[in-house]
């Protein structure tokens, strides 16, 4: 199943980079961007002056850098960071002496980052071809790791959190925007890869994330919900997936939430 999930999820979003890079918008007929989680994450201001390209290429569930608390000179890391949207928004507010890297193993979203970074004339920012559960970057050489939707997609994500925890500097801050599970969620959900694909059936419970990111190392861990998805998020969720959606669309009111969720490396005896 590792390897399915990982398939559809480089077929399915290299489609999305690539109607983007047409002109042909994020979304099409089934596809990723077209929901409920998706919509509406970034307030104008904040993607005044981003290529209209990295901001129809925004397929996550929540908005990380609005809440991570970046300094002036930190280095980010954006796990899963597609058309470039987090890392271009990191990029600014770490400004000169900072430095944010995205990493994708999604060959359509890594040019269409690349070039958004050229047009937005962003110089302190790298994309990195690589998975998350295998970080292409040295132990402690990060501060911040964000990420935006993407952690629920891996089939390994205690290797995910593992990984982050390595490439933080002690004292760094995880803060990632992610769906999280609010009770039992029914089998055939979990059993879909097309559910999976769309940030819903590979969802961890808040009770689980939290374990995992203390089996990690990880300290000071917080979960905030930042959207509850009532009856008929559950209906566009469902589309299309081969689902009795009138049936189960009910069962799933409130059952999924997007939450930032914060967690920090411990610091070093006597690191201020």
């Amino acid at each position: 199943m590792s390897d399915d999930i990982k398939a559809v999820v480089r077929e399915k979003y290299g489609r999305a980079a690539l109607r983007v890079t047409r002109g042909t918008g994020s979304c099409g007929s089934g596809e990723a961007g077209c929901d409920p989680v998706t919509r509406d994450l970034y307030a104008a201001d904040e993607t005044a002056g981003l290529p209209a390209e990295a901001v129809a290429a925004s397929l996550g569930c929540g908005n990380p850098t609005a809440l991570a608390a970046l300094h002036p000179g930190d280095v980010v890391l954006d796990l899963g960071s597609g058309g470039g949207i987090d890392v271009l928004l990191s990029a600014r507010r770490v400004g000169p002496a900072g430095r944010a890297y995205g990493l994708d193993m999604t060959d359509e979203m890594l040019a269409l980052a690349r070039a958004n970074a050229a047009r937005a004339g962003v110089t302190n920012a790298e994309f990195l071809k690589g998975e998350m559960e295998q970080i292409p970057l040295p132990d402690v050489s990060v501060d911040v790791v964000i990420s935006n939707c993407v952690v629920n997609l891996s089939p390994d994500k205690d290797r995910v959190l593992a990984e982050a925890f390595r490439v933080l500097r002690p004292g760094g801050r995880f803060a990632v925007s992610d769906i999280v599970v609010r009770r039992p969620v029914p089998a055939e959900i979990r059993r879909s890869v097309e559910l999976w694909i769309g940030c819903v059936a590979g969802a961890l419970d808040e009770a689980e994330y939290r374990t995992k990111l203390a089996t990690a190392g990880f300290v000071d861990i917080e979960v905030e919900p930042t959207r509850v998805y009532r009856v008929e998020d559950a209906r566009e969720l469902l589309a299309g997936a081969g689902f009795d959606v009138d049936a189960l669309a009910p069962t799933l009111d409130g059952t999924f939430m997007s939450a930032f969720v914060r967690a920090r490396k411990p610091k070093e005896r006597g690191q201020p």
